[in-house]
Formats: C-alpha cells, sequence, structure tokens
C-alpha cells in the first residue's frame, strides 16, 4: 500500500502502532533468517480482546480474567493452531520500546524468532499500554 500518516489520537493510531510491531517482528525474524509472519485477523482479535481484558483489569497475565489460556483465546476467535505463542507486556509508550523490552527477554525473543510461526496478531489496549502479540501456525 501507499504511506500514509495518521494524526495522533485518531482511531487508527493503535492499529499503524500495531503494524509498526509486525514491522519490527519481521524486521528481527529477518536478521534471524526466518520467514516474516503475514498478519491473521484471527490472531489480531485474539491479541486485542486480551489486551483489552488486561487493561480493563489492570492485570498482565497469559491467564485471562475468566482463566482462559492463550490456546483457549486463539482457538475461541476461530483459529485452528497447530502452535502458538504470546508475549504480553504492558507500560511501553511504543512499538520500538515494546519490541526492546520482549528482544531483552530470551522467552519473548524465542517466541519472535521462533521460524516455525507463520502468523501475528498484535494487540494494544489502554489505559495503561497493555500490548499482546499472539504467533500461530494454522491446523
Amino acid at each position: 500500500g501507499s504511506p500514509s500518516a495518521t494524526p495522533a489520537g485518531s482511531p487508527s493510531a493503535a492499529a499503524t502502532d500495531q503494524q509498526e510491531v509486525v514491522d519490527l517482528v519481521n524486521s528481527e525474524r529477518g536478521k534471524a533468517g526466518c520467514e516474516p509472519l503475514t498478519v491473521n485477523e484471527k490472531l489480531t482479535k485474539a491479541a486485542q480482546d486480551h489486551s483489552e481484558d488486561m487493561a480493563a483489569h489492570g492485570d498482565m497475565s497469559h491467564t485471562g480474567s475468566d482463566g482462559s489460556s492463550p490456546g483457549d483465546r486463539i482457538e475461541r476467535a476461530g483459529y485452528s493452531w497447530r502452535a502458538y505463542g504470546e508475549n504480553v507486556a504492558y507500560g511501553y509508550d511504543s512499538p520500538k520500546s515494546v519490541m526492546a523490552g520482549w528482544m531483552n527477554s530470551s522467552g519473548h525473543k524465542a517466541n519472535i524468532l521462533n521460524c516455525d510461526f507463520k502468523e501475528i496478531g498484535v494487540g494494544l489496549a489502554q489505559p495503561g499500554n497493555y500490548w499482546t502479540q499472539d504467533f500461530g501456525t494454522a491446523r
């Protein structure tokens, strides 16, 4: 697509941040020799719903407020997974800062650089900048 500028505070500002996270993920994967991930709308829904759930409860966790696991939420969004991974974070105010945080943590970095994953969805919710990355490989 052609480049476009989004004024701060517009509804698509979050979507721009989410796309930037995907771009940063794919940049890191490229350096590691992995194929780029494609954005999947079901993984995006699972990630966004989880970010909103964490923000609503002020609780960063891989367990949803309803007791769900990442795999449960990804399935609930309609994605039949063979493999999945989830990264969460909060308090980072930009895609670059949250990616730096994840890349400096071995478990999170392992998900980002897992060549077996094919697709990704990214969520971001307020207040508190709650980020979710859901990675998947479909069955």
